[in-house]
């Protein structure tokens, strides 16, 4: 017989320590519109509706790779258009969460994401930053950087990490995923 410990549970006869995911009580989730973002989001509602968690959803508009995309040539026009996209993913995002039961505030920021998601996950004092990654391959890896490392030393609390893996088909099982609701729990049900 196993004698438990505080903090401890046992799992099929094994000892294994207590996760205190109750702790999870403001959720930032980040969010383009992407297919990393939408597991995301997917991934950061079904918890936050476990949890009960206050929810957060932030999308941000990074101007600088916009201009170094279009080699400097955007014009005042061409940026209002990236806001608008962005504004309206965020209200995708924000309208999503609502159609599952969630009441999420949504935010909207210029600047380079890193920096903005960990202004926002420090000014709420987030419990939980959700975010979307894609794996990359090869020479890819080398090239692009460590995309979300920075964030981690950044913020002071966990980052949930949705990956998608490189070559992931985002039609077929993404899609109804991401259109299908999650289902609360009804109390006394």
């Amino acid at each position: 017989m196993m004698k438990q410990r505080r903090g401890q549970v046992a799992l099929n006869g094994k000892l294994a320590r207590e996760v205190k995911m109750d702790s999870y009580r403001k959720i930032l989730l980040c969010y383009d519109g992407s297919r990393e973002g939408r597991k995301a989001l997917r991934q950061g509602a079904n918890l936050a509706l476990d949890l009960n968690a206050e929810t957060h959803v932030l999308a941000v508009v990074d101007m600088r790779s916009s201009i170094a995309q279009s080699a400097g040539l955007l014009t005042d026009m061409a940026c209002g258009r990236f806001e608008e996209a962005a504004r309206d993913i965020l209200q995708e995002g924000v309208e999503w969460l609502r159609e599952r039961g969630l009441q999420a505030q949504g935010h909207f920021a210029f600047g380079h994401p890193i920096d903005e998601i960990a202004a926002l996950a420090e000014s709420l004092q987030v419990d939980l930053v959700v975010v979307g990654h894609r794996c990359r391959s090869g020479l890819a890896r080398w090239w692009m950087g460590a995309g979300n490392t920075p964030l981690l030393d950044r913020v002071k609390c966990s980052i949930l990490v949705a990956v998608c893996q490189a070559g992931e088909s985002a039609e077929a099982e993404d899609e109804a995923a991401y259109a299908a609701k999650p289902v609360k729990a009804e109390a006394g049900a």
